[in-house]
């Protein structure tokens, strides 16, 4: 296919009318130009964020609330009930019955933004495994021993 330049054209939108403003009553936008009556907001430069007339500003009258620490601990929790799955599968018996964050973010079960593993009880454990955590709680140290596994502090 050849190309000659009387055929060539841009593609359907890609040139838009461009606005013309202030050329009479007639067009639709002559005398205000669109911009309504007088004052700050016909002028040109002048920018309203949040200003309220004089008024102290809503943003200034609330009161601010709230810190997140960005040194804050961010400690995955894992509780009896999410390793359910991975322990029918029998992934963590590939694993020597070892649960530390690199099984875990194996397993996709937790993901790589996480500081550490807070092992919560909730739910029931009956297979012994070997957690290497950084928090463990009372109630889960004792059922991981009682089901026959230890827990080490990492």
């Amino acid at each position: 296919m050849s190309y000659k330049l009387n055929t060539i054209h841009d593609n359907p939108g890609a040139l838009r009318v461009r606005k013309v403003v202030g050329r009479g009553l007639a067009s639709g936008l002559g005398k205000t130009s669109g911009r309504g009556g007088k004052g700050q907001t016909a002028r040109a430069g002048v920018s309203l964020n949040g200003f309220e007339g004089g008024q102290m500003p809503i943003y200034r009258r609330l009161p601010k609330r709230g810190f997140k620490s960005h040194s804050s601990n961010d400690l995955f929790e894992l509780h009896f009930d999410k390793l359910k799955g991975v322990i029918a599968a029998g992934k963590v018996a590939e694993n020597n019955g070892l649960v530390d964050a690199s099984f875990l973010m194996a397993a996709g079960l937790m993901g790589k933004s996480f500081k550490g593993i807070s092992l919560v009880a909730k739910g029931e454990l009956n297979v012994p495994l070997s957690f290497v955590v950084t928090r463990v709680s009372k109630k889960a140290k004792e059922l991981v021993e009682k089901a026959g596994g230890a827990v080490s502090l990492e």
